[in-house]
């Protein structure tokens, strides 16, 4: 019994140790935040997709500057406070569809700006920087 629990015990450190160690790699930039390409141009505006759904993914992104710009938020089967969304420096608060995708017209932004979107209950948040 006592050989069992202690099997039991170590077999469980070594896989969450495991899953730690992959979650780690994943960190491309070694700030806790995934590096993706979530910005596509079409028509002569930006478009970046941000996912709602237990927090906003990705949590920061890259954009250009001085460019008509739709933040595009997919929401599926999102019943979270993410689905509460609320972008102050735009003025823009709403609760999002539980799924669906909601466009978000952002006008133009100066190099070095950055807009923040957070939940209602100030838990999730995300950030576009202007470059």
């Amino acid at each position: 019994m006592k050989m069992t629990t202690i099997s039991v015990l170590l077999a469980v450190i070594i896989i969450g140790g495991a899953i730690i160690i992959a979650g780690n790699r994943n960190d491309a930039n070694g700030t806790g935040t995934q590096i993706v390409n979530n910005v596509s141009v079409v028509g002569g505006r930006q478009i970046i997709e941000i996912s709602a759904k237990g927090g906003y993914m990705p949590k920061v992104t890259a954009a250009k500057a001085n460019m008509p710009t739709i933040i595009k938020v997919d929401t599926r089967g999102t019943f979270d406070c993410s689905s509460a969304l609320s972008i102050p420096s735009l003025g823009y608060r709403k609760n999002l569809p539980s799924s669906g995708e909601t466009l978000i017209d952002v006008p133009p932004q100066k190099s070095g700006s950055t807009i923040r979107g957070i939940c209602a209950m100030g838990m999730y948040s995300f950030q576009i920087n202007f470059e």
